[in-house]
């Protein structure tokens, strides 16, 4: 195996367990301690994660995005949720932005049976996904294209969302604070989104609950600028306490609800 597929298989198990030691994964690939210690090292000064006595833990505060094929697998099962409620927020016929997260990926495969939709988003995997979606506007939002994470970028790209009125936005975040609010792990990305958000009518979280309780590098907006927030568990009282104070429509699974 290659130094660098061991070290995003390294990065994947790290961001689904929150640490790793380096003598477990000495064992499961095959190389010596030193060897690991050196791809945790290399991890670490790209900001992934942060070294600890005879391992590593993830790096929750840090404005370096995961890879797309990283954060992809990431609570996938509640993305799924998530996007099965989306679907039923978007209507024929409406004007949405879908930002460049993994959720918003999960929501693009969701709504294909809709009609006559727009989409703008800056996300290459959104662009693929609907692709093959016949009836609909696809616009995607020029920009820098960002490696491994699959978006487009840069003033150029927050430019460009100024040309558009949209009847709601869709997009994800990195944390979500009481007190901070929604936040993002870089400027750049936190700036697409925030161009997206004044360009829409309505504004839709859709976080799942592994984002409650987190803050991140960079501000996106407070809790008050939100009008829904969707996501795959229902949220603590004091969550629901906080939106009901704010005026944000809380949407989480049937099943989560109180019969």
């Amino acid at each position: 195996m290659l130094a660098a597929e061991r070290r995003k298989r390294i990065l994947e198990r790290v961001h689904a367990e929150k640490k790793v030691i380096v003598s477990e994964l000495s064992k499961e690939y095959k190389v010596s301690e030193e060897t690991i210690r050196r791809d945790l090292e290399k991890l670490a000064e790209e900001g992934h994660v942060i070294k600890s006595y005879g391992g590593a833990v993830i790096n929750e505060i840090g404005n370096i995005d995961l890879p797309f094929n990283v954060r992809w697998k990431a609570n996938s099962l509640g993305k799924q949720k998530i996007a099965d409620l989306v679907n039923q927020e978007i209507h024929d016929g409406e004007h949405i932005f879908l930002d460049a997260s993994t959720t918003a990926v999960f929501i693009a495969k969701n709504i294909k049976q809709k009609k006559h939709l727009t989409v703008i988003t800056n996300s290459i995997e959104n662009l693929l996904e609907l692709s093959d979606v016949s009836g609909w506007d696809i616009i995607a939002i020029g920009g820098l294209l960002k490696p491994g994470s699959m978006s487009l970028l840069g003033k150029k790209a927050a430019d460009s969302i100024e040309a558009y009125n949209a009847d709601k936005i869709f997009f994800s975040c990195k944390g979500l604070d009481l007190e901070k609010g929604v936040t993002e792990g870089n400027e750049e990305t936190g700036s697409i989104k925030q161009s997206m958000i004044k360009a829409s009518a309505k504004v839709y979280l859709a976080v799942d609950s592994s984002k409650f309780d987190k803050v991140a590098f960079s501000n996106i907006c407070k809790l008050s600028r939100l009008n829904v927030v969707i996501t795959d568990k229902k949220p603590e009282a004091r969550w629901l306490s906080a939106f009901e104070e704010h005026g944000i429509q809380c949407i989480y699974p049937k099943e989560e609800m109180p019969e």
